[in-house]
Parts: structure tokens; sequence; C-alpha cells
């Protein structure tokens, strides 16, 4: 672990710092491969609901461009919650509207200065701090986050966007380790946030492990506050879950819904702390 996260006492329920700053340069150079490679067919294919490739690759260069205006840049500019508006709501409205308004631009356009806008993002996030508090992250529910969290939600959401991409494209998932199991560290640290409404005995542990050479175990204990990711996972599981690196993946970002997670699970302990734990989810949803 890089020396700069060794130390850190904020935020120590969400369990260890992640260090994702060296993968963004590596992720993005995939993505770009995996765009160089589509079809002019590929580009037309759904690749999330009611969006093609197209305007997939076009919601990546939004975030792109987001993140180096507001963070690298300063520019506090850019719409706002409408009277009324919740934050998953405006999310969309202004996801939608930026897809919209990109429908003109070429796939090789988009693919040109996505090259040329990523290449600044994966430089931004080499040179954070990743104590610095910077956005929150909702899901894992801590506002402001330290910067390690907020870097690494980013860092997933560039991989599972590439993913889609590669799914709409009949490809596989990419499952090199190197990058998928930083992607489910960083993912299970939503489970303390999905069980905050669910009470339990202090100690009582719950138990994710995630099959595969990208997988690993992480264990979710009841304090006296909260779900906590640091406490020791010495004691015997109340609730164990054990799934497959490509069901886990998809449950946090809602590829798939809980109950088909569910299914293919192997649960032992605690069946309804077991289904609680699986409502965990890693996105704006």
């Amino acid at each position: 672990m890089n020396s700069q996260l060794r130390g850190m006492s904020s935020h120590t329920w969400l369990g260890t710092p992640i260090d994702a700053r060296s993968l963004f340069a590596p992720e993005h150079t995939a993505l770009m491969a995996t765009l160089r490679g589509l079809t002019p067919g590929d580009w037309h294919r759904e690749a999330v609901p009611g969006w093609t490739v197209r305007d997939l690759v076009a919601h990546l260069l939004a975030d792109f461009y987001g993140r180096i205006s507001r963070a690298r840049d300063g520019h506090p500019e850019g719409p706002a919650l409408a009277a009324g508006e919740t934050l998953e709501s405006f999310i969309h409205r202004i996801n939608q509207e930026w897809v919209d308004a990109f429908s003109r631009v070429s796939p090789a356009a988009l693919t040109d200065t996505l090259e040329l806008v990523g290449g600044q993002v994966a430089e931004f996030f080499e040179g954070t701090d990743p104590s610095a508090p910077p956005l929150g992250v909702s899901w894992a529910g801590v506002d402001p986050a330290p910067m390690w969290l907020d870097s690494a939600r980013d860092f997933t959401e560039f991989w599972t966007h590439r993913q889609q991409i590669r799914h709409a494209a009949g490809q596989v998932t990419d499952a090199d380790p190197r990058l998928l199991s930083v992607v489910m560290d960083t993912f299970m640290r939503a489970l303390p946030h999905t069980l905050r409404a669910v009470d339990a005995p202090v100690g009582t542990r719950i138990q994710m492990h995630v099959d595969g050479p990208a997988g690993g175990t992480w264990t979710v204990t009841a304090t006296e506050t909260r779900w906590s990711l640091a406490q020791p996972d010495t004691a015997h599981p109340t609730a164990l879950v054990r799934l497959d690196t490509e069901t886990a993946w998809r449950l946090c970002t809602r590829g798939i819904q809980p109950d088909t997670a569910l299914a293919r699970a192997r649960i032992d302990g605690d069946r309804e702390l077991a289904e609680a734990a699986c409502q965990t989810m890693s996105i704006i949803y």
C-alpha cells in the first residue's frame, strides 16, 4: 500500500483505504482499445436500457470533462437541482441532456476526444492527495468522502461502462484481476450503508465472499453506532454469502437484481441478514 494511505484515521468504518490512482491510465488504455475495435454497427447497439454504445461513450466524455473541470480547474458553473428534484432525478436529467446534445457528434469524433480528455483525467487522479475531502459518495453514506474513496468510485464507474460497451459488442467481461479486484473492493464499501437500517446485536458479523482471482472476503460488523468494515473478522460470521465475481459486480451495479443474485449465492447462517447484504448497490440508481 502506498505510504500516503497509511495511518489514515478518518472514516475507519469504511475499511482499509484503496489506492486506485495508478490504475486510471491502464483502464483508459483498455477503454480506447475497446472503442477502436468496435464495428460501425456496434455503436448502435443498446449498452444500457435506453442508451446505445454511442450514447454511453458520450456519457463517459461528460464524466471526464466534469471531473477535470470541477476538481482540477475549480470550475463551479453548471446545472443545478430544480425545485423539489431529488439527487437521483437531477443526475439522470443532466446525463440525458448531455447525451441528447452530443447526438450530433460522430463515433470517431467522440473517440478522439475521449482519448485526449481521458488521458488528462488519468494524470489528474495520479496526482491527487488520497486524504483530501472532495465530493460525497452517496452509496457509501459519506459526505464529504475521502479522496481515496471518491477516486476509487470514479474508477469503478469507468470500468463498469467499459464492460457495458464490451457486452453490447458481444464480448465478455474483462476479468483482469489487476483492475477487477479494485473494482470489487470498492463496491463492497457500500455494505455498511446498505445495512444502516438493519438492527443486530453488537458484534454480529456478515461476511461477503467473492470467488475468483479478483475476489476476496469482506466482513461487516455491527458496532454500537453503525455497521463497520474496520472490525476484526476473527469470529465466525452470523451470515456468510458466497458469490461468483460476475454475479457480484453485476449486483452492485444493478446489472442484475438482488433476487437473481440470491438465487445464485451460497448462503450459510442467518438468511435474513444475508438477504439484507445482497441489497448492496454501489451506484446512484
